[in-house]
């Protein structure tokens, strides 16, 4: 069955096929560790698995190149400000190795409890300093480069084709944009190398810097991705996903470096995912108010709910954030688990016309929304339960939605089986006060009860949440 990815480069729907067969090589964009990811940035992630979860169902092998930027992204996207990650540290009196370390644990972290598979490589930007200046170099040998007073920056006026990406007018930029330290030729160069700053006594203002054929300082931002995806995936290599905020600017200069530098093209497919929006904004750091995982946690949210909100749109699509909303994914989520458990436990095999339809759809560009519809139309169906929890188990290897956990029995303590008996008793007598009453004290202790046409259903909280 084909396997259709809209192509950015193309603005349009394309069959996917890859450069080796039955292989495949992806290259995703990872964070900056100088802060927690925000469940913006997560959404990406969250539809970059299922990017390569769908791969890996129909059979491919892939081998998954996630970076980790710990040096180089400044506070503004044209080479300007300070460098997030050492503007964290000087904040919050540590290291910048600290912070950096720090926050790529905890990143690793969202991803284990949102049921993402990681990467097989996670580069770090500051473990390839070495190829990074080779590339430069590279590129200063081809005549790509020029020199200010504060760094070594790339001429896009002499990559042919600049902007295809995103399809940037290039004339209708302005020309000549000054930047603090030195003057670009072109509004849209950008710095492969930023020397550092020093105080008047001589000493660095940086904690991190390396020395280099230009001068002791730092790579820029997009130099990594180019230096990284080339040593691990080689070039070109098939597909690039990222959010969709990357197209104009970093995805953009990848490009242009990396096909300046080989004469070959870096990916043949580049997928990104939408927005997410809340009140109407997208979410992200610079605007100060953003929410983490962790706070999703702390309001006592399973990881997985949000994960199942966020499929319920497709993930080019911008996608509204509210806590209503989140709440109602939640209570989706519940309903399927609950669905799995009333099956039973009896083995089935897996329906092969669902499947196809099922496939269809995941196929298609990753509707996700669309693959979820097929489940509930299997839930519904008159399949045996055996065959239903077959089929579906074998659909989350796609979704993650830890659909096998999610179908064990819980085991029930006996103070608990006790109280919801007597529950049950107070029910059938019609005295729904005191029923109720002895719901409240089994949640107190950790458990939700589910009433179902089988009878009490037991469900273990999540982390406090009903």
């Amino acid at each position: 069955m084909a396997l259709k990815f809209y192509n950015t480069l193309h603005r349009k729907k394309e069959e996917f096929k890859p450069i080796k067969k039955g292989r495949v090589g992806l290259y995703t964009c990872g964070p900056t560790v100088y802060d927690f990811s925000h469940i913006g940035n997560l959404r990406t992630y969250i539809f970059e698995d299922i990017l390569r979860r769908t791969l890996e169902y129909n059979g491919y092998e892939v081998k998954h190149i996630m970076n980790i930027t710990d040096v180089g992204h400044l506070t503004s996207d044209e080479d300007t400000g300070e460098d997030k990650v050492e503007k964290a540290a000087r904040e919050k009196k540590k290291s910048a190795w600290q912070i950096a370390e720090f926050y790529t644990e905890q990143f690793k972290k969202d991803l284990a409890d949102l049921n993402i598979e990681p990467a097989e490589v996670m580069p770090k930007a500051t473990d390839h300093i070495k190829e990074q200046i080779t590339l430069i170099k590279k590129l200063e040998q081809k005549g790509f480069t020029y020199k200010t007073s504060d760094g070594i920056y790339f001429d896009t006026s002499k990559f042919k084709n600049y902007g295809k990406l995103g399809k940037i007018d290039i004339k209708g930029l302005k020309k000549g944009a000054r930047v603090k330290e030195g003057e670009k030729k072109n509004l849209t160069d950008f710095a492969l190398w930023k020397f550092s700053p020093r105080l008047h006594s001589g000493q660095a203002r940086r904690q991190m810097e390396w020395k280099s054929p230009w001068g002791v300082g730092f790579p820029g931002w997009h130099i990594e991705c180019s230096a990284m995806s080339v040593k691990y995936l080689g070039q070109p290599f098939d597909i690039h996903a990222g959010g969709i905020d990357h197209i104009p600017v970093h995805h953009q200069n990848e490009i242009a470096q990396s096909e300046a530098a080989y004469d070959k093209p870096l990916a043949n497919y580049w997928v990104h995912g939408g927005f997410l929006v809340a009140k109407q904004k997208k979410m992200a750091k610079s605007e100060g108010a953003f929410i983490t995982l962790k706070t999703l946690k702390e309001k006592g949210f399973n990881p997985l709910a949000y994960r199942f909100f966020v499929l319920g749109t497709h993930y080019r699509k911008p996608l509204n954030f509210s806590w209503t909303a989140l709440e109602a994914g939640e209570k989706g989520l519940k309903n399927l688990y609950n669905q799995l458990r009333n099956l039973g436990n009896k083995g089935g095999k897996i329906n092969k016309k669902k499947k196809n339809k099922f496939l269809k759809k995941i196929n298609d560009d990753l509707n996700a929304p669309q693959a979820l519809a097929v489940m509930q139309k299997i839930l519904k169906s008159k399949l045996s339960n055996g065959d239903k929890l077959a089929t579906l188990l074998d659909f989350d290897k796609i979704l993650g939605l830890r659909l096998m956990e999610a179908a064990k029995p819980v085991k029930i303590p006996k103070k608990i089986k006790e109280l919801a008996e007597k529950r049950e008793k107070l029910r059938k007598e019609k005295k729904w006060s005191e029923a109720d009453e002895l719901r409240q004290q089994i949640k107190k202790l950790g458990y939700q009860i589910e009433d179902t046409k089988r009878g009490p259903l037991f469900v273990k909280r999540v982390q406090g949440r009903a």
